[in-house]
């Protein structure tokens, strides 16, 4: 008898991409669509146990073993890398890592820069491979208006659209890397459910392959 997967769904836009995507493989998530203030749903046929979770906790879920799979950006995992496995680009929820600041910033300036952020990890690994040392400040907030009242030289972020950050006089600079969610599992599920966990990303990988193509 196949066992129930629980799967640990970041919520908002990547929750969105990610239904279309498993509606999409042949798995039914159109309950998705008026979930109202639930955050616990199951499939008609029990295959699934979806949990609607922030971004952070999703790593949290799956290394407990809460959740045997997880769906989160790249982002996320830079910042919690340990205790899970990294299976699968889903090829959604597609960004960048980006260093911004205001017309005036000085990419090539090598004074000791302080640069605001909620990515310490990816901000200081990038910043490193320069052969600069950084102040970092954590912001957890909006960090586009950190330059604009001087806060700090520059900031580290997530840019899509890049239409935030030119609402707020800010300019890209420098890109660091493409973002895009994945699919992560807890260690032992790999173990215990090995035969479920291979199902769902053959199931997905045909959508995947698509896409790109």
């Amino acid at each position: 008898m196949a066992k129930q997967l629980t799967i640990a769904l970041t919520k908002g836009r990547l929750e969105r991409q990610t239904a279309k995507l498993f509606q999409e493989a042949g798995i039914d998530t159109s309950f998705l669509e008026k979930k109202e203030r639930k955050l616990i749903f199951e499939t008609e046929d029990g295959r699934f146990r979806f949990l609607l979770v922030k971004a952070p906790d999703v790593t949290t879920y799956v290394r407990q073993g809460v959740a045997d799979v997880g769906i989160v950006g790249k982002d996320t995992l830079v910042e919690h890398p340990n205790g899970y496995y990294e299976m699968l680009d889903l090829g959604i929820g597609k960004c960048k890592f980006s260093v911004a600041s205001t017309p005036d910033y000085q990419p090539d300036d090598y004074k000791r820069k302080t640069i605001a952020t909620k990515y310490p990890t990816i901000a200081r690994e990038y910043f490193d491979k320069k052969g600069e040392v950084i102040e970092v400040i954590k912001i957890e907030g909006s960090v586009e208006i950190a330059p604009v009242l001087h806060l700090a030289d520059a900031i580290v972020d997530i840019v899509e659209t890049g239409n935030t950050l030119r609402e707020n006089g800010l300019e890209v600079f420098e890109d660091i890397c493409p973002v895009s969610a994945r699919l992560i599992v807890n260690k032992a599920a790999a173990k215990r459910k090995q035969v479920e966990i291979f199902a769902l990303i053959e199931q997905l990988l045909p959508v995947i392959e698509k896409k790109v193509g």
